[in-house]
């Protein structure tokens, strides 16, 4: 049997299975005896470009089919500073995961910066290795370098976050409709926007610590990044009606 390795998000960890991707994704979200059902996130990283950072003897020790020849379903070989580790180009396809099981891929692209809107706030929920929510008047391209180039007092190694849709409030935080937005304390976030528009030098203001674990599906925007500096992967979210035809288990399911 073949053996995956895969970068789970929440909690962040290296795990190697026997699974394929989707089944995978359905092993962790709908449980075994040791888990409840829950939304995952996770990359598929390329066994080859991290070859010297994996026990490779306790790999092919631990990894193996169970009694009954059935696969292994996870064995975990990193639980700290796991994407601060592995190198971007190990990065495959990332994976989005209802709890109910069903599972949607996103594949790598380019990401063409000239794109990136003007003149509009932003929501981030960072996913990994720390997970505030985050309103900024910084492009995804920006805010990435900014948290990771050293160039302010609060750094990280690397990031992985997500774009929210913000709906009228990017451009008018006090006076656009929020219908369609379902976050909690939607004043709280208007006063977090209005803030960061009404200050020249203040660029990021946090708008929830805590992350629940649980990522609104039909609220991401423009779509997922991580990198580190002026090194970006970009996984485009498809818009609803795309989606739709896409993956109708997936659509329907959120």
């Amino acid at each position: 049997m073949s053996k995956y390795i895969y970068l789970t998000c929440n909690p962040e960890a290296l795990v190697a299975s026997m699974l394929p991707p989707e089944a995978f994704g359905l092993y962790l979200s709908t449980g075994t005896k040791k888990r409840n059902k829950g939304q995952v996130i996770f990359f598929e990283v390329d066994p080859d470009k991290i070859s010297s950072l994996i026990d490779q003897v306790s790999l092919n020790k631990r990894c193996v089919a169970k009694e009954d020849g059935s696969p292994k379903s996870s064995v975990y070989l990193s639980v700290y500073k796991v994407l601060e580790m592995i190198p971007l180009a190990s990065l495959k396809s990332l994976y989005l995961t209802t709890d109910h099981g069903i599972v949607l891929e996103l594949k790598r692209s380019d990401y063409d910066k000239s794109k990136e809107p003007k003149n509009e706030l932003h929501l981030y929920q960072e996913l990994c290795p720390v997970t505030p929510m985050v309103a900024s008047s910084l492009a995804p391209s920006v805010f990435l370098k900014k948290l990771t180039d050293g160039s302010i007092p609060i750094v990280l190694p690397k990031l992985f976050f997500v774009d929210l849709k913000l709906g009228e409030l990017a451009v008018n935080p006090l006076g656009g409709s929020a219908e369609n937005l379902p976050y909690p304390n939607i004043w709280h976030l208007r006063d977090c926007l209005e803030i960061i528009r009404g200050e020249y030098e203040k660029h990021m203001k946090t708008v929830n610590r805590i992350f629940s674990g649980e990522l609104l599906y039909r609220t991401i925007a423009s779509g997922f990044y991580v990198g580190a500096g002026n090194e970006i992967i970009y996984y485009s979210y498809p818009k609803m009606k795309d989606l739709e035809k896409m993956n109708y288990n997936f659509f329907r399911a959120i």
